[in-house]
């Protein structure tokens, strides 16, 4: 039997159909078992696994229930409605499917808090901001600013993922929005999160001038078999890096990253610092 190699990059469309053959295929099933049991027909299912035909709302709905993934974060209901509206960057649903298995996580931003610790509020002043230039709608604001608490339920998972955080310095000292206590509760979340067990949370200072190794946010993910990717964003998509070869420079970038930041203990004192106003 033939059969098409799929291309998860490609679209959204074939990130979603990509995803579904391969836990299909994990649990042994054929085409035409999943069909079955979704109430659709073996070729139905090919063509959205081929990304042939988009997957619908009750299609997802169907897939979630016999995988078994009513409710979590990895829902395809979840995918489908990133994928209608359209609110987030090509590649990103796809990462964010591994994100939530991957056993270490080490991420660098710039500019911004990222996601993983950003407050409700934090992120629905960014996004608000996004509205205001018309390049997001409110719902997909509203989509954006729900996406960021369903990716920080991973970091109370049991086993606990490995996470180091590097920010350069920009992401605390750029305000979010008019009100201080928007800031305030940031700062006071990031104080929390370098307090976790499973979390290093630093600073890379503006000092680190071209010692810096990244000029782009940069996240690697090592999965529970030992396999790491990477994942970096364009402005117009993101893209996973799974060829280990690739990823191993990337990974060893980051090390210099962290040996050339302040330290866990310094990088919470400047926070500190700031959150109580000082410059």
């Amino acid at each position: 039997m033939n059969r098409k190699e799929l291309n998860p990059e490609a679209s959204p469309q074939a990130a979603f159909g990509a995803r579904l053959r391969s836990l299909r295929e994990a649990r042994g099933w054929t085409q035409e078992d999943l069909a079955e049991r979704m109430g659709y027909s073996s070729v139905h299912i090919s063509a959205v696994e081929t990304g042939r035909k988009s997957a619908t709302l009750r299609f997802s709905r169907s897939a979630d229930a016999v995988l078994g993934l009513v409710g979590t974060a990895d829902a395809f209901e979840r995918e489908y409605r990133e994928i209608k509206h359209g609110s987030l960057l090509e590649g990103f649903p796809e990462y964010v499917s591994f994100e939530g298995r991957a056993v270490e996580i080490r991420l660098y931003e710039v500019g911004v808090v990222p996601g993983l610790l950003q407050t409700p509020e934090y992120a629905a002043t960014l996004e608000a901001d996004a509205v205001r230039r018309e390049a997001i709608t409110p719902e997909q604001a509203e989509e954006r600013v729900e996406l960021v608490t369903r990716r920080q339920t991973m970091l109370v998972r049991t086993p606990s993922p490995l996470i180091h955080a590097v920010l350069d310095e920009s992401c605390v000292r750029r305000p979010m929005g008019d009100d201080p206590a928007v800031m305030d509760a940031q700062f006071d979340r990031l104080l929390k999160f370098a307090e976790m067990p499973n979390t290093v949370l630093q600073i890379a200072p503006f000092s680190m001038g071209a010692r810096r190794p990244f000029s782009l946010p940069v996240t690697v993910l090592t999965l529970s078999d030992r396999s790491i990717m990477s994942y970096a964003e364009s402005a117009q998509r993101g893209h996973l890096e799974r060829d280990g070869a690739s990823v191993v420079p990337i990974l060893s970038a980051y090390h210099q990253l962290q040996a050339e930041a302040l330290s866990q203990a310094a990088s919470v004192v400047l926070i500190d610092q700031l959150r109580k106003g000082y410059q």
